[in-house]
């Protein structure tokens, strides 16, 4: 049976969803700010976060909030950690691949998520302990025992740009026994995927904690492995730093063998000092 607060966050993820479909059709009309170097933002983005801040304060007014685009409102113990539109870039340029995403995080760890793809009506929901869901039906990671014939999806985020040659050369080793990596455009999607069996492995650097919160849960729940670049636990998730994270998740074999791959290539080391 569904929690009461994974209701209220699937209604939030829900209405925020109706936010970004009834503006697709005059985006060239949308007002766009650029954060960072080639990181943007709409006011879609800022419009979907306060339907999700507004309906989940309605019902949990005492818990924290930390949205992508207003910032931290972090009351204690529970946290909300939003992402109003995951795939912002695909979104500004109609490509159809994008989410909704919610995580409510316990002293760093979260406890529930939802992850919302309104184009394809997909909702994924994890609760700590209770395993995880697309529409209502559980799923599992996949059951790959090595790399050879994976389907693994990664990011090039703007801001690991520096980083490019060492994260080329990786890939470049990987393909020697993957079947394909992709870049889809939506690190929350990309871990739902992982969760859902529609990719066997995910890894990035660069992303924030609103990116991966609820897609962390996700693979835990589906039976799954989540790590950073060396192998060791991403710690709390919870919004309180600004600072990019590396991420690897898969199976447990997968991950564990794409997490080696990625050191053995020399782009973990990229990453030192």
């Amino acid at each position: 049976m569904q929690k009461p607060v994974v209701t209220v966050m699937v209604k939030a993820a829900r209405l925020a969803g109706n936010v970004l479909l009834r503006s697709i059709n005059k985006l060239d009309a949308l007002n766009v700010v650029q954060k960072e170097r080639m990181d943007y933002a709409s006011e879609v983005d800022s419009d979907a976060e306060k339907v999700i801040i507004k309906e989940l304060r309605r019902a949990y007014p005492d818990y924290g909030f930390v949205g992508e685009e207003s910032g931290a409102q972090i009351n204690g113990r529970y946290t909300f950690v939003i992402d109003p539109l995951d795939g912002t870039s695909n979104y500004l340029r109609g490509f159809p691949h994008y989410c909704v995403s919610i995580a409510l995080v316990d002293n760093g760890e979260p406890t529930d998520a939802v992850i919302f793809d309104p184009l394809r009506n997909d909702l994924f929901t994890a609760s700590r302990g209770a395993g995880a869901q697309l529409n209502e039906r559980r799923i599992r990671v996949t059951d790959r025992k090595e790399l050879t014939g994976t389907m693994i999806t990664t990011g090039f985020p703007p801001r690991e740009r520096a980083r490019a040659g060492a994260q080329l050369e990786c890939v470049r080793e990987l393909l020697v026994h993957a079947e394909d990596i992709r870049r889809t455009g939506s690190a929350a999607l990309d871990l739902a995927y992982v969760a859902c069996g529609r990719s066997d492995a995910y890894f990035e650097a660069g992303v924030k904690d609103w990116d991966i919160a609820a897609g962390v849960l996700l693979v835990r729940e589906a039976g799954g492995k989540v790590c950073d670049f060396r192998g060791a636990a991403l710690g709390k998730i919870d919004g309180r730093t600004a600072l990019p994270r590396q991420i690897v998740a898969g199976n447990l074999k997968v991950a564990e063998a794409l997490q080696k791959s990625i050191v053995s290539s020399g782009y973990a080391a990229s990453f030192n000092g």
